[in-house]
């Protein structure tokens, strides 16, 4: 999880006037993500002719746009058809009852927001319909389904829309063929009936629904039929309490409660972000009237349906309710600019990083602005295996797969919102110069060095500067005596270099450049000896590292040296760093490698 900013504000007055500051000036100075637009059509085109009367609207998704509603009319922004139908965050949309016929219609897609300022009603676009030349297809039973059982006599019959369909002829009954519980005549625009009296309990009712339009009726359809129940129940639906129907800005963790129902020993509760959908919840069973919510996302517009029920039966024909959820990270309009904006920090970071090999590392660092960062090192299943860092910078040591995540928090209704922006990049590590060793002579008052090294590549050196200037020679006269640094800089497009202090004047030929713990009696401790001109030189300390920096010994000059063990344990071949202080402050550093 992110950290939020209580974890570092903890206990202090003035944190939820930090936050709200933060959260506002987050505001003033959004990320611009793109302007606003209203959406075209994809299907139909606009001004496409012959259009089927069952046809799907659907349209381009506008960035930032949380929800969308509907009108359809024969007029530029009429709804006689369909009236500002909420579709939540669906891009399409399926005129319930189909469209009337050789036509010309207009559709108005409103751009829905959860701000209360208004939504944006975008220009009408027009197509026209078909003419119908063929008689409708078969109606099918959706309320009761056809097939089931224990239903409640006092139900109502629904079904689905018959395309072409302007009209129907329903005839219920006790056997196939009989209309014994009355016909019933419908207009196109209401695809369900009500019988005036309870169906007969613990009953076959067989159903058939025929479909009409100017050229004829549907041709071939099937009988349907479900059976009631013993006993008629007279469950009544719920409608929500908190929060109400209609509500926006509601909190990400609510607690949802509706109206409890009389005689109800449970309800089923449906939630989804669009009128056709369930995707959040999907006939979720609540033996109490009221449920706690973990974060809903923010932005949302949510519809929601709750049946109740008990061993009798269910409740018949209850409405769908929406809220929509508190703004959180966007995008959402800047009504100011017209711009959509987002929380969410901008983070520009390259997917792949080099890191040159016998480097001690790299430190990489973002240039993004954000509340929190996150820097993490991750195996190839993708799962968290290290925290490197929680600033703008992180150490680097080895290749693998690594995370940034930057963060802001947005803080509608006290929800603190983290707004998330993450990259995955790669570290390759590629290969770079290896100094084998460096030759110090004396050359009167100055000193000549000469740079050993090794690896797959061309190289140059350079000397106390690392921008250089570089040489291709790797012997380097006339250097002072003093404290010196010698650069090799790999000559390819890596460009990896590698960096040695050449210790002062010749103490440095004391301390060896290797040694091998093989306990064959032979150069088995690494110990600083006194070169010949240097006899009555004197170490007080040494103090031997690894290449990250680790303290892995601490001798004295008089001890018989390092052993090449940690914590009783040997280490593997590798080179090893030292700093050794002198009887005259001096400090001398180098590094040697241990050979098995």
């Amino acid at each position: 999880m992110h950290k939020k900013r209580n974890d570092y504000f903890k206990g202090f007055d003035f944190y939820q006037m930090l936050k709200k500051l933060l959260y506002i000036g987050l505001l003033l100075a959004p990320v611009l993500v793109n302007s606003q637009s209203c959406p075209s059509l994809l299907s139909p085109i606009a001004g496409s002719t012959n259009v089927p009367v069952e046809a799907t609207i659907v349209w381009d998704e506008v960035p930032g746009v949380p929800g969308y509603r509907i009108s359809l009319g024969t007029t530029s922004g009429g709804d006689d058809i369909v009236s500002n139908q909420l579709v939540g965050s669906a891009t399409f949309f399926s005129p319930p009852f189909g469209l009337p016929e050789n036509t010309q219609i207009f559709v108005t897609i409103t751009l829905f927001f959860f701000d209360n300022q208004g939504d944006i009603v975008c220009p009408s676009i027009p197509f026209t319909t078909e003419s119908i030349t063929a008689v409708p297809e078969c109606a099918n039973l959706s309320s009761p389904i056809n097939g089931a059982t224990n239903v409640n006599a006092s139900t109502n019959i629904s079904w689905a829309y018959a395309p072409r369909a302007s009209s129907y002829e329903i005839d219920l009954g006790t056997s196939a063929g009989n209309n014994d519980l009355g016909t019933f005549n419908n207009s196109g625009n209401q695809l369900f009936v009500n019988p005036p009296a309870n169906l007969p309990t613990n009953t076959q009712v067989f159903v058939e629904i025929r479909s009409f339009n100017a050229i004829g009726q549907s041709i071939g359809c099937i009988t349907q039929s479900f059976t009631t129940a013993d006993i008629v129940l007279n469950l009544g639906c719920t409608t929500l309490i908190s929060p109400r129907n209609g509500d926006s800005n509601v909190a990400l963790t609510p607690v949802l409660e509706w109206v409890p129902v009389s005689g109800a020993s449970g309800y089923r509760v449906s939630i989804g972000t669009t009128p056709d959908d369930n995707n959040i919840l999907q006939d979720g069973l609540f033996t109490n009237n009221r449920t706690l919510v973990i974060e809903f996302e923010p932005n949302r517009t949510l519809f929601v349906t709750i049946i109740p029920f008990n061993d009798l039966g269910e409740a018949i024909n209850c409405g769908q309710e929406t809220f929509s959820t508190a703004i959180g990270c966007g995008p959402f309009l800047d009504r100011v600019s017209g711009e959509f904006i987002t929380l969410f920090p901008e983070l520009d970071f390259p997917d792949t990083i080099s890191l040159c090999d016998n480097s001690p590392g790299i430190t990489l660092s973002t240039s993004t602005l954000a509340e929190t960062y996150r820097w993490a090192l991750i195996t190839s299943r993708g799962t968290e295996i290290e925290l490197l860092s929680e600033t703008s910078e992180a150490q680097i040591t080895e290749g693998g797969l690594y995370r940034l995540d930057v963060s802001n928090f947005a803080d509608p209704n006290g929800n603190n919102i983290p707004c998330t922006t993450s990259q995955e990049f790669t570290v390759e590590v590629i290969p770079g110069p290896n100094i084998n060793a460096i030759d110090v002579e004396r050359d009167g008052d100055n000193l000549r060095l000469t740079v050993n090294v090794s690896g797959n590549s061309q190289y140059d050196f350079a000397l106390n500067d690392i921008n250089g200037p570089y040489q291709d020679s790797n012997v380097f006269t006339n250097v002072p005596l003093g404290d010196n640094t010698v650069y090799v800089r790999d000559k390819n497009e890596n460009g990896c270099i590698l960096a040695q202090d050449v210790e002062q004047d010749l103490i440095s030929e004391g301390f060896p450049k290797f040694f091998t713990p093989n306990g064959d009696g032979f150069n088995d401790f690494w110990q600083f000896i006194p070169p010949p001109n240097a006899e009555d030189f004197e170490i007080l300390s040494i103090s031997i590292f690894d290449r990250f920096g680790r303290l892995l010994s601490q001798i004295g000059g008089d001890s018989i040296g390092w052993n090449g063990l940690f914590n009783g344990r040997p280490l593997p071949s590798s080179d090893y760093w030292y700093r050794a202080v002198g009887i005259d402050n001096r400090e001398f550093k180098g590094h040697f490698a241990l050979r098995r």
